[in-house]
């Protein structure tokens, strides 16, 4: 049996903007719905790092950045909708 990846996610916000609190809610479920048990999530808040974000090239938030399994890929936005993630993600093919 073929192990499936693991996903190591960085979610840069913007402290308790409501468009951060929704792609942390709208992550957290994706996570439990898709990946369960094969997920890593790490919330960077701008405003506490932000020097951290410009090094990362983070000028929008909230952005994800989806660091395993490569290649690295980026996501702005709230995380609402789940087949544009699902697809950036390579975990539904382009076809369906």
């Amino acid at each position: 049996m073929r192990r499936q990846p693991q996903f190591t996610f960085r979610l840069f916000v913007a402290g308790d903007a409501p468009n951060s609190v929704q792609a942390v809610a709208h992550l957290a479920a994706f996570c439990r719905d898709h990946l369960a048990d094969r997920h890593e999530i790490e919330i960077v808040d701008v405003f506490r790092e932000p020097k951290r974000a410009l090094a990362e090239g983070i000028f929008m938030t909230p952005t994800l950045v989806a660091l395993t399994p490569p290649p690295v890929r980026r996501i702005v936005g709230t995380l609402s909708q789940t087949q544009t993630v699902l697809l950036t993600l390579g975990l539904l093919d382009s076809a369906a």
